[in-house]
């Protein structure tokens, strides 16, 4: 059947060129696209589970990072704190020993102006003894004698003059 070279479509060929398609199709399938599909599809579980497992992953180092900011912000009020009760404690143990130096200088403040006033009450007393010895000696001189107007003028002037000369040098 030919005419002119040409292939005249027979369709007992045609029917058995479909049959071997099919047949080849599924030998195909079950042979090559099946395992190829699971291939591809275990492929794209795992490549789902490792996005599944990064985003697991990803949420937990940011509950740890937020964990961390927190416990980084607790340590640095801490700190604050700490450093807060320092400087408090620091500045009272300077008011206390500025208060004791104070108080110190009062007590020796007191002690000098009582030792000066003992020191004032014996030169006080020292004064008042020899005075009382200058005037018991100038009466003995003025009793040993008679006297005038004019001599206790004089001996009473020379009198004052002895105790401002005695009170001058002492």
């Amino acid at each position: 059947m030919e005419s002119g070279g040409l292939i005249s479509p027979n369709l007992a060929t045609f029917f058995f060129t479909f049959v071997n398609i099919g047949i080849l199709f599924f030998i195909l399938r079950a042979i090559l696209f099946k395992p190829v599909t699971r291939f591809m599809d275990e492929r794209a579980k795992k490549i789902q589970d490792t996005i599944d497992q990064t985003e697991k992953d990803k949420s937990l180092a940011k509950k740890l990072l937020e964990q961390y900011e927190g416990k980084l912000n607790k340590a640095e009020a801490e700190a604050e704190s700490i450093i807060k009760a320092a400087r408090e404690n620091a500045e009272a143990e300077a008011a206390r020993i500025i208060a004791d130096g104070k108080a110190a200088a009062e007590a020796l403040a007191d002690n000098a102006r009582r030792q000066l006033e003992a020191e004032r009450q014996a030169a006080l007393a020292k004064f008042r003894t020899e005075a009382a010895g200058l005037v018991l000696a100038a009466s003995s001189k003025l009793v040993s004698r008679e006297f005038s107007s004019d001599d206790d003028r004089h001996y009473a002037d020379m009198m004052l003059e002895e105790l401002a000369a005695y009170k001058g040098n002492n």
